[in-house]
C-alpha cells in the first residue's frame, strides 16, 4: 500500500478572485457543488475559472459507497426551489456549460428523476444557450426514471461505473456493475444520437487487464467518452490507496481507449468526472 503522495499529484491552493466570487455565489444562493463535498483535488483550477460542477437533491446519499467523501444517511426532503436557484446561478457566474449532479436517493419514489428533469428545463428557461451535462445516480436500473430525464434533451449523459466489477462489493455496496452499465446502453437505445459519458478512478485494488476489460463493457454499451484518474482516500474511514498510478500509464489508458474507438478519453491522475466537460463538449 502506498501512502506518501507523488509529486504529480500536487495541486496549489486555491484562491483569487474568481475562485471567491465563485464561492460567494454558491453561498448567498445556498447552492451545494460536488466540487466542495466530494473534496475534489481541482477546486482551485476550475472554481478560479468560473467553472462548478452543482449538486442537487440535498448533501445526504442513501448509498454507502467507500470511496466517496459526500455524506451518508437520511436525506431532507428536496428543495423544490433549487432548479431556480442553479439557473439563475448559471445566468449570474456566465457559465456556457453546466455540469449538474446528484447524491443518490433510493428514498424517492422516482429516484430525484423528475427533480433533474426540471433542473435541466429551467436552466434552459434562463440560459437557453448553454449547454447541459447530467452525472446520474443509476435509478436503480429504473428505464421510466431515465426516460423523464432524458425527456428534456441533456446534451450530454453521465454514468460512472467507478471501479471494476471484482471492487464492487467493497467500494460499492448497494451498487451494481451490469445494472450500470446497462443503464448507459438504455439511454442509447432511447436517444441513438445522445452523448455518454463514463469514468474510472484507479488506486483500489483493480487489475490493469481488469481496466481494460471495463472500457470493452463501455465501447460496447455505446458510451462515447470516458475519464479515467487517480482515486485520493478522502480519509482513515474510507478505502486505503493501494497503488498511485505514473502519468505515463494514463496516457497509455487513453492510447487504448482511443484505438477502442471512444470520442474522447480524459486521462490523468487529477482527471475527474467533470474536468474540462465544457472543452469535452465542443469536440462533438
Amino acid at each position: 500500500m502506498q501512502t506518501k503522495r507523488p509529486d504529480w499529484l500536487r495541486v496549489k491552493l486555491p484562491g483569487g478572485e474568481k475562485y471567491n466570487r465563485l464561492k460567494d455565489i454558491l453561498r448567498t444562493a445556498n447552492l451545494r457543488t460536488v466540487c466542495e463535498e466530494a473534496v475534489c483535488p481541482n477546486i482551485g483550477e476550475c472554481f478560479g475559472q468560473g467553472v462548478a460542477t452543482f449538486l442537487i437533491l440535498g448533501d445526504i446519499c442513501t448509498r454507502e459507497c467507500n470511496f466517496c467523501a459526500v455524506g451518508k444517511g437520511k436525506p431532507a426532503v428536496p428543495d423544490e426551489e433549487e432548479p431556480e436557484k442553479i439557473a439563475r446561478a448559471v445566468e449570474q457566474i456566465g457559465l456556457r456549460h453546466v455540469v449538474i449532479t446528484s447524491v443518490t436517493r433510493d428514498d424517492l419514489p422516482d429516484d430525484g428523476a423528475n427533480h433533474y428533469a426540471k433542473t435541466i428545463k429551467t436552466i434552459r428557461t434562463h440560459n437557453p444557450t448553454c449547454t447541459i451535462e447530467i452525472l446520474i445516480p443509476d435509478f436503480k436500473g429504473s428505464k421510466n426514471a431515465l426516460e423523464i430525464v432524458l425527456d428534456e434533451n441533456p446534451n450530454i449523459l453521465n454514468h460512472n461505473l467507478e471501479t471494476v466489477p471484482r471492487l464492487y462489493p467493497d467500494v460499492r455496496p448497494g451498487a451494481d456493475y451490469e445494472r450500470s452499465l446497462n443503464l448507459l446502453e438504455m439511454a442509447k437505445e432511447i436517444n441513438p444520437e445522445l452523448t455518454t459519458k463514463s469514468g474510472l478512478i484507479l488506486g483500489m485494488g483493480e487489475e490493469f487487464d481488469e481496466i481494460i476489460d471495463v472500457m470493452k463493457d463501455l465501447r460496447a454499451a455505446g458510451c462515447d467518452i470516458l475519464t479515467i484518474g487517480q482515486y485520493l482516500s478522502p480519509g482513515k474511514e474510507f478505502i486505503p490507496i493501494k497503488r498511485f498510478y505514473h502519468p505515463d500509464e494514463f496516457k497509455r489508458l487513453r492510447y487504448e481507449g482511443e484505438k477502442m474507438g471512444f470520442k474522447h478519453v480524459e486521462s490523468g491522475p487529477l482527471v475527474r468526472s467533470s474536468y474540462h466537460a465544457a472543452e469535452q463538449f465542443k469536440l462533438f
